[in-house]
């Protein structure tokens, strides 16, 4: 239940997330966007949250179109991701680095406050298609064809690869679940894809629904379990 103490920690972090917004300050807004969204979320105030995804999108938005405004690609094979000097740009993580090294890049590169678009891709497969994979709360795997020179990979191949990825999240969300089940699922995908702009919608969609009011489903009983707990019943009769 919210408190209105927490609804003016929420609105506060909202005024300062627009306040950095206006500011051209992208990272600071992307922060505090962030932590508005998480206290929303637990505060239950999804007409907030709906309000948060409009600026983290915007500033995220903002974010990679820096990135791409660079006009630079690193392949990155080796390293240790901590102590690798990131540049504005973008990046294309690949074996023997994995999925784990690409977050570390990315948050790195959030605690900087240097502006970079990061894929991770992994060898190609039998049928010719490249896997990209993007790490988070969650894990998400999508199969793009590769790009035609695999050492000079496009900044329109990494563009069209972090899309697909997106909307291969975008996709998987289960829409038979609880309003706000499919809510935290979309937040653990935007954990590890923040630069699609669909999650966002989606995120926003689902916000708006929930504030409208939602009945919770009831809740699956496998027959096993059932079949168990009526056993211990009956032995405590």
């Amino acid at each position: 239940m919210t408190t209105p103490a927490s609804k003016m920690r929420i609105d506060e972090q909202m005024e300062m997330a627009e306040a950095a917004l206006r500011r051209g300050n992208w990272f600071e807004s992307e922060r505090c966007g962030q932590r508005g969204l998480e206290m929303a979320r637990s505060a239950e105030e999804f007409t907030a949250m709906a309000r948060i995804c409009l600026l983290l999108q915007e500033a995220r938005r903002l974010r990679l179109q820096a990135a791409f405004t660079a006009k630079k690609v690193f392949l990155l094979n080796e390293g240790i991701m901590e102590e690798i000097k990131v540049h504005a740009g973008c990046y294309v993580v690949e074996p023997p680095l994995v999925g784990a090294d690409a977050r570390r890049l990315r948050l790195a590169a959030l605690r900087d406050e240097i502006p970079v678009a990061i894929l991770c891709r992994e060898p190609v497969n039998r049928a010719g298609l490249c896997p990209v994979v993007a790490l988070g709360a969650v894990t998400v795997r999508t199969r793009i064809q590769p790009p035609k020179n695999p050492d000079k990979p496009t900044l329109s191949w990494i563009a069209a690869a972090i899309e697909s990825l997106g909307d291969s999240a975008v996709e998987s969300v289960d829409v038979g679940h609880d309003l706000d089940k499919q809510i935290d699922n979309v937040m653990a995908k935007l954990d590890a894809i923040p630069d699609h702009e669909g999650l966002h919608q989606l995120l926003m969609d689902l916000c708006e629904r929930a504030a409208k009011g939602f009945v919770r489903l009831e809740p699956t009983i496998d027959p096993l379990e059932a079949e168990l707990a009526d056993e211990i019943d009956d032995s405590k009769q």
